[in-house]
């Protein structure tokens, strides 16, 4: 979510890739899209073109996607054409202000791959995971084994603490009292230029740093990545504090034939489509809140 979600990958899908759910890091995939809903001027055309599976997504937001086709979300992009016996092609635009209008709702391409249920820019299809914020530390320092924020042990030193601006980890930081500590990172950055996750992970591998907070997909690849060892912890939601979303697919608001071939797609492939995400390290949740066992 280079800072979600999809998707915000993040991806996606916070207070502005739109806090539309008081804060989805997955905003940083979409961006405000003031008036997106219902500018679809086309009618209901379903697919641009009924032989190619047109993709809209971020040229470089991993581990979402990028023009590369590094991400999970290119990769359950090139399964999803295998299955349906399509071509693929992208639109690709930065995961900013103006997303989904000038991509999906311009009839650019048909899905958006990353969308935290409740986004109304969109129309989404049943989820087909499920992940929340973590925690992240370095293995061996006086944090190891954090796994909620209100540890004493945050409290009784000065530790810094990564947070990316305006995202739900913040509201429990408040409540603790440790905003104080708090190292923020921007929520809304061109992703063709920067990242906010890369910069956090980099500050805490350096020590600059001791925690750091992150939408769960991203937590997950960056600590599946880094060059020192890394603990992740996903953050317990409690009364008031929404750390877990349900991500779907987005399509147009007219496309119905088309929501209901992808919702058929995600009910016959969920392990498949679970199996490309936890190789990506995205900590996935039931819903409970429990860890998804792995295959």
């Amino acid at each position: 979510m280079k800072h979600a979600p999809l998707l915000l990958r993040v991806f996606f899908i916070g207070a502005a890739m739109n806090h539309f759910i008081a804060a989805s890091a997955f905003a940083q995939n979409l961006g405000s899209d003031a008036g997106a809903r219902g500018d679809d001027n086309k009618g209901s055309i379903e697919l641009v073109d009924a032989k190619v599976l047109r993709v809209c997504a971020d040229p470089n937001n991993l581990p979402f996607s990028n023009e590369k086709g590094e991400g999970f979300e290119n990769k359950i992009a090139e399964y999803l054409a295998k299955k349906i016996n399509k071509e693929l092609a992208y639109a690709f635009y930065p995961g900013a202000t103006g997303f989904v209008r000038n991509t999906l709702n311009a009839h650019l391409c048909d899905v958006i791959l990353g969308i935290p249920q409740g986004n109304d820019l969109v129309q989404p299809t049943n989820p087909y995971y499920r992940t929340t914020y973590a925690i992240v530390t370095r293995a061996g320092s006086e944090l190891e084994g954090l796994t909620t924020l209100d540890d004493p042990r945050l409290k009784s030193k000065q530790h810094r603490i990564g947070l990316v601006a305006n995202t739900p980890p913040g509201n429990i930081l408040a409540k603790e009292g440790l905003m104080g500590a708090v190292k923020p990172y921007p929520l809304m950055v061109d992703t063709r230029f920067d990242s906010s996750s890369a910069a956090m992970i980099r500050d805490l591998e350096a020590g600059e740093i001791d925690v750091a907070l992150l939408w769960g997909p991203i937590a997950g690849y960056y600590v599946k990545n880094a060059k020192t060892k890394l603990n992740l912890a996903p953050i317990q939601e409690t009364a008031g504090t929404r750390m877990a979303f349900r991500v779907a697919f987005g399509v147009r608001h007219s496309d119905q034939i088309w929501k209901r071939d992808l919702n058929q797609f995600i009910s016959q492939n969920k392990s498949e489509l679970e199996k490309i995400l936890i190789d990506y390290g995205v900590p996935l949740i039931d819903e409970n809140g429990a860890p998804l066992k792995k295959n």
